[in-house]
């Protein structure tokens, strides 16, 4: 029996079944090109706005073959955790060293990140297996604090979930409601009660701590003599080890460490990825563990088992040489109703991450994904079975590094008695100077060059012939919070629109990873549908204004009721439209929430992606450089996804950002005026605007509702003035160029 247990796989790769998707992605697809037919065949007949309407169209065309690319084979992960605990003792589990990374206490508060390392100190796991390194990109004395009592409050709270298996190990979820009984399971003992009651208390004093200290810093209890007169952009680097099992427990603690690395103003910090580079020096000399987790400082652990289900699958995988990294869904906690800003990504995973799944594997999100330290190191497939003497050459000056990644690729840990022992040499690879004239950032550990360094890093990896995994295990492996309000969500999308866009546009683009490196064709496709989201602003904004201009100057853009070709536009509207309704559906969301993703498709294209789009080419035109823009973390503690009555409500600030929606909501408010008061000139031959130039515009108005919303809406909820100014101007000068072309 124990024989056939062993002999039993720790994952199962489960290919599904979507015939009538494939059908269906077909069918969109051969409409497409009846309709650019259409366009090719009356191109002589009209003018710049027929050949405009083709060009966009092409690249709607080109975008939906991405899509089915992705999508054809769906693959899902199912691993074994228990098959892994049978057949690999405890004790003999491979060590992973945890990094969490917060880059600005004000925008991420302490307190969350607090709960995201008290959740991984407590996974199911050996203790002296795990090490957590935090690092602090603010330099923040708070943070220091912050982790410094919550290692105190988790000498108690890690007990308590080993003892009663507590499932969600997060204090401010587990402890979001008063019944205890509903965080309790089956256990409703008098002793789990008293237990329970004294947990919350020392968790409530935990929090009045921290919040105390964020008032009046001046009354921390604590050692915070290196933080002494620090100015975040311009100090040495700072490393604590907060705590460290030095008895190696399995059931202690496991290590923490603080760490924020050297900043002068004359050096790059690059970003995310040079904070990530440095803990993976200062790691390798402290635990050097052959597996890394990276989470951001709102991504708590929210299955106790997830490292466990990470290694079914790293160490399941043949021979270590198929599966780099395994990367866990991003899901959120108290997610509004109906998904109102479009960003909790459920269709998206459920669809387009396991169509990856299908070919190379998901690419790497930047947070809740474990690598193998040896390919971070730079090694090859080819030569997983020799040790390249090179690369531990290009790491830096320090021999001791050089000596913990040798033997990272030989699979030893090389872990010191105490974690305090290689502080010194800590030290130096943590200075803002190490890495120059090695490979860091190039060849080695998280790359350069691009504001999503995580999936620039991952193209990488899969380029060298790797892949990886997507995992979705119920309960969600990670849980974080979603940006809230207009301007966070904008924000972010930016950023991710500005980096895949700078990662298209550099020497690691997919399309040469194919050609020259071991990048497969259709990952590479897979890889253009995520990087080509700036460029899709282009031809949605010049589509967008189309119908307003077309109405305004009396032509058209759209076939004629009576033409055959108006009814192919129809049906791919209509059948597209009701596909992805049937995928939110399937995924057991609401009508209202496939609405509000479908606007905020056209919000975001239109605004956010167009300004990741802009900032590319100001970089290109080196006019201005990218900026890593650090996403503001809401500190909800309810688990009922109650919020205020506003929540849902969209909301604006006087960015910029907003300025191109509100200007494409005010032009087609304009043209269904002029066509209401039948304000247009004479139509050329008679072949003036039409039903389909104003269902369009319709259409776009209601896509657009919160804007419209927004510009009879006061404070938060309404649009500046000075965005509305600068639109209204915008919109005049639209005017002005229609009116050029009617007296043309």
């Amino acid at each position: 029996m124990a024989n056939a247990t062993t002999s039993l796989p720790l994952f199962e790769k489960i290919p599904r079944k979507n015939t009538i998707q494939r059908g269906f992605d077909i069918i969109i697809f051969f409409l497409l090109l009846l309709l650019l037919v259409y366009r090719l065949y009356f191109l002589n007949h009209y003018g710049f706005i027929w050949i405009l309407a083709f060009l966009c169209e092409s690249w709607f065309t080109f975008t939906w073959v991405l899509v089915i690319s992705t999508k054809w084979t769906l693959v899902d992960y199912n691993t074994h955790p228990d098959r892994l605990l049978q057949r690999v003792p405890e004790v003999e589990l491979p060590s992973v060293d945890m990094f969490v990374t917060t880059a600005d206490p004000v925008l991420e508060p302490p307190i969350i990140t607090v709960n995201t390392v008290l959740s991984l100190l407590a996974v199911d796991y050996p203790s002296h297996k795990l090490a957590c390194y935090v690092s602090d990109d603010g330099c923040s004395p708070l943070t220091y604090y912050s982790l410094v009592e919550a290692s105190k409050f988790a000498k108690l709270w890690v007990p308590f979930c080993n003892k009663y298996n507590v499932q969600v190990r997060a204090p401010f979820r587990y402890f979001s409601g008063d019944d205890f009984t509903k965080s309790s399971g089956s256990d409703t003992s008098s002793n789990f009660q008293q237990e329970w009651k004294r947990m919350k208390d020392e968790y409530e004093q935990l929090c009045v701590k921290i919040e105390d200290a964020v008032q009046n810093q001046n009354i921390v209890p604590c050692d915070l003599t290196a933080f002494s007169e620090i100015d975040s952009k311009n100090h040495p680097t700072i490393l604590k080890v907060i705590w460290e099992n030095k008895e190696g427990l399995l059931d202690g603690l496991p290590g923490l460490v603080y760490l924020s690395r050297e900043k002068r103003p004359n050096h790059s910090h690059r970003y995310k990825a040079g904070a990530m580079n440095v803990l993976t020096r200062v790691s390798g000399l402290m635990t050097n563990a052959p597996y890394v987790l990276n989470v951001d400082c709102d991504m708590y652990a929210n299955n106790p088992k997830i490292v466990l289900h990470a290694m079914c699958l790293l160490l399941g995988s043949n021979s270590e040489k198929e599966i780099a990294f395994v990367q866990f869904t991003q899901a959120f906690y108290d997610g509004l109703k109906d998904d109102p800003y479009g960003n909790q990504l459920v269709v998206m995973r459920e669809y387009m991450a396991c169509g990856f799944s299908g070919l190379q594997g998901f690419f790497y999100g930047g947070t809740g994904c474990f690598h193998r330290r040896k390919v971070i190191y730079g090694l090859q497939l080819d030569n997983i079975d020799s040790v390249n003497e090179e690369i531990p050459k290009r790491v830096g000056s320090s021999k001791e590094l050089m000596k913990s990644v040798s033997h990272a690729f030989k699979g030893k840990t090389n872990s010191p008695d105490h974690l305090s022992n290689p502080i010194d040499t800590a030290y130096q690879v943590a200075g803002c100077g190490y890495e120059h004239g090695t490979s860091w950032g190039r060849q080695l550990g998280w790359l350069y060059g691009s504001t999503t360094e995580d999936i620039l890093t991952g193209l990488r990896i899969h380029s060298k012939g790797w892949k990886s995994a997507f995992l979705s295990p119920n309960p969600q492996g990670f849980l974080g919070c979603a940006p809230s309000g207009g301007p966070a969500a904008m924000t972010q999308q930016k950023r991710w629109a500005t980096g895949l866009l700078e990662v298209l546009l550099s020497k690691d683009c997919p399309i040469l990873a194919t050609l020259f490196a071991k990048l497969h064709w259709r990952q590479c496709l897979a890889y253009l549908w995520v990087f080509t989201w700036g460029l899709r602003s282009i031809p949605e904004l010049c589509y967008a204004f189309l119908p307003a201009y077309c109405i305004i100057t009396n032509s058209h853009f759209l076939p004629k009721v009576q033409e055959q070709a108006f009814y192919i536009a129809i049906v791919v509207f209509v059948i597209y439209h009701l596909y992805t309704l049937s995928e939110y559906l399937r995924a057991g969301l609401s009508v209202r929430s496939w609405w509000n993703n479908q606007r905020m498709a056209r919000i975001t294209t239109m605004n956010a992606w167009l300004f990741g789009f802009l900032s590319v080419i100001l970089k290109l035109l080196r006019i201005s450089e990218t900026v890593f823009e650090v996403t503001k973390k809401d500190k909800s503690t309810s688990s009922n996804g109650a919020r205020d009555v506003d929540a849902g409500r969209f909301t604006f600030d006087e960015s910029p950002i907003f300025v191109p929606g509100t200007t494409i909501l005010m032009v087609h408010l304009t043209a269904l005026i002029v066509s209401l008061l039948n304000l247009q000139p004479p139509a050329h031959n008679g072949l003036g605007s039409g039903l389909g130039e104003v269902l369009c515009s319709v259409w776009l108005v209601l896509c657009f509702w919160p804007f419209l919303k927004g510009l009879f809406g006061k404070g938060k909820h309404g649009i500046p003035l000075s965005t509305i100014c600068k639109s209204a101007a915008l919109v005049l000068l639209f005017l002005h160029l229609c009116r050029m072309t009617i007296m043309g």
